[in-house]
This record gives structure tokens, sequence and C-alpha cells, in this order.
């Protein structure tokens, strides 16, 4: 069975983000210490994904996907479905979709109240149909949802980590054509991807990041 998002679309809405000034400390404060993090490198028919999973943050659910990846069992998988709620923004899903021999019991849920961490841009979380059931299916999101981190009186997602390189293939997923006449059964008309991204391999890597190129200057003032 496809694990989908048990959200209303209209769930999907980005946070803004407002800019503040910040005051200006009396003391320099100590640097905390960055939570350890296990890359993972998805090398798709579309180029590389590679992703920073918190192992400290969300030990259960980076568990889960790692023993996916050891296995082999997201090798020749695919980015099936695609949830465009508008140009840039919406989420891609893929993984081991409706094959049960791929599939690993599914896995306590990790709500982003217990880790943390949130539905940011290039998030990484888990598809499920209710908490407890998360197995093999992923998501990662294009544009910021914090409406998909739990909440006093709802589960969310379990985000376990993030794309640190790759988002440029996430958005030509996310603008995907689709097949109308497959995922109506499932509640997902129109997400069906038409051709599948394949999912060549899933391993650990330890690949350097390339940091994204900064802006060109502003033109001067003529």
């Amino acid at each position: 069975m496809i694990r989908r998002l048990a959200l209303p679309l209209a769930a999907l809405v980005a946070g803004a983000a407002f800019a503040q000034t910040a005051p200006t400390p009396t003391a320099p404060a100590a640097a905390p210490t960055p939570a350890a993090t296990v890359q993972v490198t998805l090398t798709t028919s579309e180029g590389p994904i590679i992703l920073a999973l918190e192992k400290d943050k969300a030990p259960i659910t980076t568990a889960n996907f790692l023993h996916y990846v050891d296995a082999k069992r997201f090798d020749g998988t695919t980015f099936y479905r695609t949830v465009k709620v508008a140009d840039g923004f919406g989420l891609v899903q893929g993984g081991i979709g409706q094959d049960p021999k791929k599939a690993f019991p599914p896995i306590r849920h990790e709500p982003t109240t217990k880790t943390g961490l949130s539905h940011v841009d290039g998030a990484i979380s888990m598809a499920m149909n209710a908490p407890g059931t998360a197995r093999g299916d992923f998501f990662i999101m294009v544009g910021a949802s914090p409406s998909m981190d739990a909440t006093a009186t709802q589960p969310g997602y379990a985000v376990f980590g993030r794309v640190v390189q790759g988002m440029d293939i996430a958005r030509r997923i996310l603008d995907a054509p689709t097949d109308p006449n497959k995922g109506k059964a499932d509640g997902m008309a129109n997400q069906i991807i038409a051709a599948p991204i394949k999912i060549i391999s899933a391993r650990r890597t330890n690949t350097p990041i390339t940091p994204p190129a900064p802006p060109p200057p502003p033109a001067p003032a003529s």
C-alpha cells in the first residue's frame, strides 16, 4: 500500500519568515555543540540528492531509514508522487511504495515536539497513514510547511533530516508531469508521477558539500 499523507492539501501552508534585528550581546556566547548527523546520498536518475540525517534528535526514525539504506532496499525504488500546491511549493514522495517485500516492520512515531525539528524547506520526513505506521516511504519538503509539525492536538509528521545538496533535483521532481488516471482510489488524484524518477541507489557517504554560489552583486545605479 502506498503510504499517503493524511493531512489535506490545505495544511501545506508555508510560514512567513520575518527578519528581526537581534540585540547586541554583552558577552560572546559559547557556540552550541552541533548535533551529529549521518550523510546519505540518494543517487537518482536526475542526479544525486545528499541528505543529513539527525541521528541524535530523531534516533528512531533515522535508524529506520538507515536500515533500508544498509539493506539496499531503496535501490531500484522511485520518487513516485508529487504534491504541488503552488509554483516552488509542495512535497515529493519516494520509497518502497507498494512493494511489501521491501518493507520492514513499522516504527514508533517521533513527533517534532520531541525532536525539535520542523518541516522547513528541504526537510525529509516520513510518510504514514497514522502514527506508528511509517515504514519505507518518505517525502522531501519543497518550501516550508510548519503546519505539518506536531502540536498539542495533532501528531504531525516525523522530520528526521534535511537535504544539504540537490534541492534543484527535488524542485524538478515537484514539477514532473503526473498521470491523471492514477491515484484516484487512494485519494491522490493528479499526484502520481507519470514517469517516476528512479532511485538508483541509497548509500551512506561522506561527500564534501559544495556551498551555493553567492548571489551576484546588485547592478550599480545609473
